[in-house]
Protein backbone atom coordinates (compact mmCIF):
# COMPACT_ATOMS: atom_id res chain seq x y z
CA UNK A 1 0.00 0.00 0.00
CA UNK A 2 1.41 3.06 -0.97
CA UNK A 3 1.79 6.13 1.55
CA UNK A 4 2.77 9.44 1.49
CA UNK A 5 3.34 11.65 4.68
CA UNK A 6 4.23 15.13 4.59
CA UNK A 7 6.09 17.29 7.70
CA UNK A 8 7.68 20.53 7.71
CA UNK A 9 5.05 23.23 7.67
CA UNK A 10 4.28 26.28 9.80
CA UNK A 11 4.06 29.86 10.16
CA UNK A 12 7.10 32.14 8.62
CA UNK A 13 7.80 35.83 7.94
CA UNK A 14 7.70 37.01 4.41
CA UNK A 15 11.20 36.36 3.54
CA UNK A 16 11.84 33.04 5.69
CA UNK A 17 12.09 30.05 4.60
CA UNK A 18 10.63 26.10 5.17
CA UNK A 19 11.76 22.88 4.37
CA UNK A 20 8.74 20.57 3.37
CA UNK A 21 9.33 16.36 3.38
CA UNK A 22 7.16 13.88 1.78
CA UNK A 23 8.50 10.49 3.21
CA UNK A 24 6.91 7.33 1.08
CA UNK A 25 6.23 4.33 1.89
CA UNK A 26 5.02 1.23 -0.11
CA UNK A 27 6.61 1.97 -3.27
CA UNK A 28 10.35 2.48 -4.45
CA UNK A 29 10.05 6.35 -4.07
CA UNK A 30 13.18 6.99 -6.36
CA UNK A 31 11.82 5.01 -9.52
CA UNK A 32 8.43 7.60 -9.40
CA UNK A 33 8.23 11.30 -10.55
CA UNK A 34 6.72 13.13 -7.19
CA UNK A 35 5.09 16.27 -7.23
CA UNK A 36 4.25 19.34 -4.72
CA UNK A 37 0.58 20.50 -4.73
CA UNK A 38 -0.67 23.49 -2.90
CA UNK A 39 -4.08 24.50 -2.38
CA UNK A 40 -5.19 27.83 -1.00
CA UNK A 41 -8.73 28.07 0.19
CA UNK A 42 -11.31 28.81 -1.90
CA UNK A 43 -8.65 27.83 -4.86
CA UNK A 44 -7.99 25.01 -7.39
CA UNK A 45 -5.16 22.68 -6.62
CA UNK A 46 -2.47 23.83 -8.36
CA UNK A 47 1.45 21.90 -9.65
CA UNK A 48 4.49 23.92 -7.90
CA UNK A 49 7.33 21.56 -8.39
CA UNK A 50 7.86 17.95 -9.62
CA UNK A 51 11.11 16.05 -9.75
CA UNK A 52 11.28 12.73 -12.39
CA UNK A 53 13.15 9.34 -11.82
CA UNK A 54 15.65 10.90 -12.96
CA UNK A 55 16.06 14.34 -11.39
CA UNK A 56 15.09 16.67 -13.50
CA UNK A 57 12.95 19.03 -12.18
CA UNK A 58 10.35 21.78 -13.31
CA UNK A 59 8.51 24.43 -11.19
CA UNK A 60 5.73 26.49 -11.21
CA UNK A 61 6.63 30.55 -12.54
CA UNK A 62 5.40 32.35 -9.61
CA UNK A 63 8.71 29.67 -7.29
CA UNK A 64 11.09 29.97 -9.81
CA UNK A 65 14.52 30.65 -8.44
CA UNK A 66 12.41 30.34 -4.96
CA UNK A 67 11.66 27.03 -4.39
CA UNK A 68 14.35 23.72 -4.73
CA UNK A 69 12.72 19.82 -5.07
CA UNK A 70 14.82 17.21 -4.79
CA UNK A 71 15.35 13.41 -3.58
CA UNK A 72 16.83 11.93 -0.61
CA UNK A 73 17.36 8.65 -1.62
CA UNK A 74 18.41 7.35 1.97
CA UNK A 75 15.55 8.16 3.07
CA UNK A 76 13.08 7.73 0.70
CA UNK A 77 11.54 11.50 0.99
CA UNK A 78 11.76 14.28 -1.80
CA UNK A 79 12.09 17.41 -0.32
CA UNK A 80 10.87 21.32 -1.12
CA UNK A 81 12.93 24.19 0.12
CA UNK A 82 11.24 27.22 0.00
CA UNK A 83 13.32 30.54 0.21
CA UNK A 84 12.02 34.08 0.50
CA UNK A 85 8.63 32.81 0.88
CA UNK A 86 5.52 35.72 0.36
CA UNK A 87 2.26 35.51 1.88
CA UNK A 88 0.86 34.45 -1.46
CA UNK A 89 2.54 30.68 -0.66
CA UNK A 90 0.16 30.26 2.13
CA UNK A 91 -1.55 26.97 1.00
CA UNK A 92 -1.96 23.37 2.04
CA UNK A 93 0.68 21.79 0.39
CA UNK A 94 0.45 18.12 -0.67
CA UNK A 95 3.17 15.54 -1.97
CA UNK A 96 1.49 13.90 -5.10
CA UNK A 97 2.67 10.79 -6.88
CA UNK A 98 0.72 8.78 -9.65
CA UNK A 99 1.21 4.61 -9.96
CA UNK A 100 -1.72 3.38 -11.98
CA UNK A 101 -3.65 5.89 -9.61
CA UNK A 102 -2.67 9.29 -7.84
CA UNK A 103 -1.75 9.24 -4.16
CA UNK A 104 -1.71 12.08 -2.00
CA UNK A 105 -0.62 13.15 1.59
CA UNK A 106 -3.28 14.41 4.20
CA UNK A 107 -1.35 17.88 3.70
CA UNK A 108 1.00 20.17 5.61
CA UNK A 109 -0.05 23.83 6.26
CA UNK A 110 2.39 26.51 5.09
CA UNK A 111 1.01 30.50 6.44
CA UNK A 112 3.57 33.01 5.45
CA UNK A 113 2.35 36.00 7.45
CA UNK A 114 3.72 38.66 9.32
Amino acid sequence: QVQLVESGGGLVQPGGSLKLSCAGSGIIFETFPVNWYRQAPGQQRDLVASIESGGRTDYADSVKGRFTIARDTADNTVTLQMNNLKPEDTAVYYCNLYYYTDYWGQGTQVTVSS
